[in-house]
């Protein structure tokens, strides 16, 4: 009795690969389509700008005004008014394309859970079919492969059953004080 392995014509894995490599090349691509587009230096870059970035927006335009109308405001090397607007359209224009992009990540982390979740469903419902034919012996050739699946998926915490939370008790009453007695006479 042989056992023939059943081989796809081409290696999804392999393909799956260069697609997304593709993908995350369009990615990257992108980044030299976004004007102001910046690598923060450290992890700690975006806490260090974050207090200034979220200043209200009414204060920077508050502050363009007060360039423009006051000579002594012109700093040499300092940011023109026109320059400070610009900053402020950039960064409502494109709050919303970080939105999206934040929306498909987690989009694509989905269909990636949704992936693994649907593969491992279908690997359970083989591994409890296998158990069962496994101890049937026109089917015992399929032992090794329940231990191979038993020993790869590993020890799995079961949930356990919760269990209630004690009953509060009820607190016993507070003894009176008692009080010497002055001696009767």
């Amino acid at each position: 009795m042989s056992i023939e392995k059943a081989v796809p014509d081409t290696n999804p894995q392999t393909s799956h690969t260069a697609t997304v490599q593709e993908r995350i090349d369009e990615i990257r691509a992108m980044r030299l389509k976004i004007p102001n587009f910046t690598i923060p230096e450290s992890k700690r870059a975006k806490r260090q700008i974050v207090a200034v970035a979220s200043l209200p927006p009414a204060f920077i335009e508050r502050a363009a005004v007060a360039i423009t109308n006051s000579a002594s405001l012109v700093r040499s090397g300092g940011t023109d008014p026109d320059r400070i607007r610009d900053l402020m359209s950039y960064a409502d224009a494109y709050e919303s394309l970080a939105d999206e992009l934040e929306a498909m990540a987690s989009f694509v982390r989905h269909s990636v859970a949704t992936a693994r979740n649907e593969a491992g469903r279908e690997a359970l419902m083989t591994y409890a079919v296998a158990q069962r034919l496994a101890k049937l012996p026109a089917t015992a050739d399929l032992a090794p492969y329940v231990a191979d699946m038993r020993i790869a998926l590993g020890k799995r915490a079961r949930k356990s059953k919760a269990t209630p939370a004690p009953s509060p008790t009820t607190p016993l009453p507070a003894p009176f004080p008692v009080t010497p007695q002055s001696p009767t006479p």
